[in-house]
Order: structure tokens, then C-alpha cells, then sequence
């Protein structure tokens, strides 16, 4: 039984390496890079007996996907298919000051897309302590969006804690519709974990980050709302019976190698903590040290040894 379950679609990503443009690149580098299975192989490489659960295109380009994703060692639960669907892409350009970064989608129609709850560990999902998920796989269509909440309500049915990330991409759908899904699946979530700029796109709400953790805890019943600023920086407010606490760590300097990573390590610490039984506190401080730590590598995936961490978590600073 594994402690700690995501379940959502993994896109091959395909990118220029450096910041080349894709329309001038004649090569690209292949990464798998979805939000829930890189916080779950952060987490396992944290210590965390993690599982990314999933359905899948049974071809060459899916099975390349779960073969990536488990040379990491994190182990997996694939629901394979033949019928006639597609694995998605994901291609991503990184700009360098003043042009921005740029993505693009091509998910229409994917495995995950298609997915019902039987196609799924259910039972597996269940017996879960920490059940996540990121909104970029349920906005993908309306039966995703059912599978996830069809899936949260038994996990939280049985105890589990639930954690939701509002993983807002733009290109992939609008903010409406990510909006709409949240406010499906709110009822189900314990913890949503959300970056800064997010909360006014999507939920339109505005506030200083301790107003809007306090906001997001009461409108929508959340136990746990952890924001991430763009400057790296944090803040988590926990909602105790009788009080609300929050935490504030800054960002650490480094230098950006790649932020692709930054995401996934964030939220994967966080959570792994929660699972090992640490406080919101003691989960934040290593959450920022992790996002650090992940920007000075290339890739998706955190890679990074207890003393290596460690040495970034003594730069992080609380100024609760």
C-alpha cells in the first residue's frame, strides 16, 4: 500500500535546448513532465512510498512516457489502452530577458481524457494517507473532471488527505474553465496549493497573500492553503480549530538553471513532509529549499540528496 498517491496525465514535453526558438530549432530534448508524477517522484526520492497512477496510450510514445517516469525508481500504477486516443505534448520554448517563456498544447482527446474511475485503482487510491492531483488534469474534459472528484470523495471517504494544485496554464484551458472545475471539486480538497498570480486569474479573488490564504480557507472549506510567490518566497496558512496559522519563508538566491523542475519539488516536499507527520511550518521551509535546489538543474524531476537539501534549508529564512 503505498502512503502517497497522484493520479493525473503525463505530456511529453518537447523543447529546444538553451533558449533556441522552436520554429529555428532543428533538434529538441525529450522530457516527460507532468504535474502530478514529478511531485511524486519528488517525493519518493524524499523518502515517501509514492505511486503515480495513470491511463495511458499502450504505444511506442506512452510506453516511452511510464519508462522515464520509472527509471526514477517511483513506482506506478498504468491503466493501458488501445483504443483511439492519443498521448499528449507538450512543446516549450524557454526565453531569455525580455522574451518571455512560451508553451503549447497538443492534448485533444488523450488517454487521461478518457479515464472513469473503474479504469483506475480505486481501492489502492483509497487506502492512500495523501491522495493528489493537479487541475491540469481534470480541465482536460468534463469526464476528467469527474473521474477526479469521483476520486477525491473516496479517498477523503476513507480518510485520506487531500490535495489539489491549481497548476494554471493558460494555453491549455481558460481560466473559467479551471475555475468551474475547482468549484466541482472544492467540496473533496483538504489542501490546495496555488501560485500567487493564480488566485486572481482564475478564482478573482485579490488580497495580500495572508488576506487570500484566509479567504481561499473559508470560502471553500480548505484545511491547508499554501501560496507560491514568483520571487520563490512562500506562505501557508493551516487551519487549527479556534485559529488560523500562517508561515511565511522567503526565497533562497541561486542561480536559474531551469525552472522546469521548480513546481514539482516544491509541492512534492510539502506534501512528502505532511505524510512523515511534520508541521505546515517545518513542510514550508523545505518545500522553498527544494524549489530552489530543482531551478539549478536541468529537467523535471528533483534530484537531490538529504545533505544537499539540507545545506539550502539553512538559507531559508521565516519571517512569519
Amino acid at each position: 500500500m503505498a502512503d502517497f498517491v497522484t493520479f493525473g496525465e503525463t505530456p511529453l514535453r518537447l523543447s529546444p535546448p538553451g533558449s533556441k526558438r522552436v520554429e529555428m530549432a532543428d533538434s529538441l530534448d525529450v522530457y516527460v513532465d507532468g504535474t502530478e508524477s514529478n511531485v511524486a517522484v519528488a517525493a519518493a526520492g524524499l523518502g515517501s512510498d509514492a505511486l503515480w497512477v495513470s491511463k495511458v496510450q499502450d504505444t511506442a510514445v506512452g510506453r516511452n512516457v511510464v519508462r522515464q517516469i520509472e527509471a526514477t525508481g517511483l513506482n506506478t500504477s498504468i491503466a493501458w489502452t488501445t483504443d483511439n486516443v492519443r498521448q499528449g505534448i507538450t512543446f516549450r520554448e524557454t526565453g531569455a530577458a525580455p522574451r518571455a517563456s512560451q508553451c503549447w498544447h497538443d492534448r485533444t482527446h488523450t488517454a487521461f481524457a478518457t479515464a472513469k474511475p473503474g479504469d483506475l485503482p480505486v481501492e489502492t487510491i483509497q487506502q492512500a494517507r495523501l491522495v493528489y492531483t493537479g487541475l491540469s488534469s481534470a480541465v482536460l474534459s468534463t469526464q476528467a473532471a469527474e473521474t477526479t472528484e469521483a476520486l477525491l470523495r473516496a479517498s477523503g471517504g476513507s480518510g485520506a488527505v487531500t490535495a489539489v494544485e491549481l497548476d494554471y496554464e493558460p494555453e491549455l484551458a481558460d481560466a473559467e474553465t479551471y475555475k468551474e472545475t475547482f468549484t466541482q471539486l472544492s467540496d473533496e480538497v483538504d489542501v490546495l496549493i496555488t501560485s500567487e498570480d493564480a488566485i486572481p486569474t482564475v478564482l478573482g479573488e485579490r488580497g495580500s497573500p495572508r488576506e487570500l490564504t484566509n479567504v481561499l480557507a473559508a470560502l471553500y472549506s480548505l484545511q491547508i492553503v499554501v501560496v507560491r510567490r514568483t520571487d520563490g518566497s512562500a506562505i501557508v496558512l493551516q487551519d487549527s480549530p479556534g485559529t488560523n496559522v500562517i508561515h511565511e519563508r522567503t526565497m533562497v538566491d541561486t542561480e536559474t538553471v531551469d525552472p522546469m523542475g521548480e513546481q514539482g519539488a516544491f509541492t512534492g516536499t510539502f506534501l512528502h513532509e505532511l505524510v512523515q507527520g511534520a508541521d505546515s511550518a517545518r513542510a514550508l521551509t523545505r518545500a522553498v529549499a527544494s524549489a530552489a535546489f530543482a531551478r539549478t538543474t536541468v529537467g523535471p524531476f528533483l534530484s537531490a540528496d538529504e545533505d544537499e537539501l539540507e545545506a539550502v534549508v539553512e538559507q531559508v529564512i521565516d519571517y512569519s
